[in-house]
């Protein structure tokens, strides 16, 4: 029992010192905490959520009038954003192959498969021997099946030639198909080009620059709440050293102000000048005339080939009825 008893003083003992030990580590971290520095901020936020509370009432008064600059430029900054917006809104569609691919069309697999990609890529083949012009590969596995409606309209001319057999219109509809086929390769072109230097330069500009100045005149708004706060607990302070604290507080509100203002004026003008939107536009413009020559080339290429097959058509259709 003696030594059971010694033993738990000892231990006793030991615990005694570790609850010591702790209680003075917490006392310690207790002393850390700058208990007036969170009284302060807890303050100043409640002034200000009160000041938001008043102006959204409308019971505010003496409200800080921000420069004419600043509001002028707002106000071509959200022009600017809306105009991205809305312009984006339809320019993405340039994004999506399929945006003038004709939804009530139920094409067959046979002319979404290799079949009539195989005849087209033949039959250009055949159209440009002993020609200077590009001899074309033909396809030898399925190609990619574009859903473009220049390529539909390929593949459907090319289904009707097949199926209308050996005649002069088989002939102009595999020459159109071929054409279109082209007219599809260009569109699809012009497609990227506007994508990666129209589309995506606006996006990015929509996201970046024009959200980072519409974020500092959230700043400036939260300063400008704040330094308004600060004013009306300047004009109720009764003196002495709480009068002073919150004169102390408005000079420090007013040049927090002012330099959140100075730097959303320096944003705005910044996204306002940048010439970059006016490239991505011409880059866009460059584009469609690129896809609007070629369609127009190759349109011309075969036009006069279809315009003599309907003389000769018309021609045989008259003497068949002379006879």
């Amino acid at each position: 029992m003696n030594n059971f008893a010694t033993s738990f003083k000892a231990f006793q003992s030991t615990v005694t010192a570790a609850a010591g030990q702790a209680g003075q580590g917490l006392s310690g971290a207790v002393a850390s905490v700058d208990l007036n520095s969170t009284t302060s901020k807890l303050s100043r936020f409640s002034q200000s959520l009160s000041q938001t509370v008043r102006e959204r009432a409308g019971t505010a008064t003496d409200i800080t009038e921000l420069p004419q600059e600043y509001l002028d430029l707002e106000r071509r900054v959200d022009g600017l954003k809306a105009a991205h917006v809305g312009f984006l809104k339809v320019a993405r569609v340039y994004q999506s192959e399929t945006y003038d691919y004709p939804t009530l069309i139920n094409e067959s697999v046979t002319e979404l498969g290799g079949n009539i990609a195989y005849n087209v890529s033949f039959w250009a083949a055949a159209a440009t021997k002993g020609t200077q012009l590009p001899q074309p590969s033909v396809a030898e596995k399925p190609a990619e099946v574009h859903k473009t409606l220049p390529h539909a309209l390929s593949r459907a001319a090319g289904t009707a030639a097949l199926e209308v057999g050996p005649s002069r219109l088989s002939n102009v509809l595999k020459t159109y198909s071929v054409a279109m086929d082209s007219v599809g390769t260009a569109r699809l072109i012009q497609d990227e080009d506007i994508s990666k230097n129209m589309v995506q330069p606006w996006s990015a500009t929509l996201n970046s620059s024009l959200q980072a100045a519409i974020k500092s005149r959230q700043n400036v708004k939260s300063a400008r709440i704040s330094l308004d706060a600060c004013r009306s607990t300047l004009t109720h302070a009764t003196g002495g050293p709480k009068q002073e604290q919150a004169r102390m507080e408005v000079e420090a509100a007013e040049e927090k102000l002012v330099n959140a203002t100075e730097e959303a004026i320096n944003l705005m003008r910044a996204v306002l000048e940048n010439p970059e939107p006016i490239k991505n536009l011409a880059s866009m413009i460059k584009a469609q005339q690129a896809f609007h020559a070629r369609a127009a080339e190759a349109l011309a290429a075969i036009a006069g080939e279809v315009d003599e097959a309907n003389v000769q058509a018309e021609a045989d259709f008259r003497k068949s009825r002379a006879q």
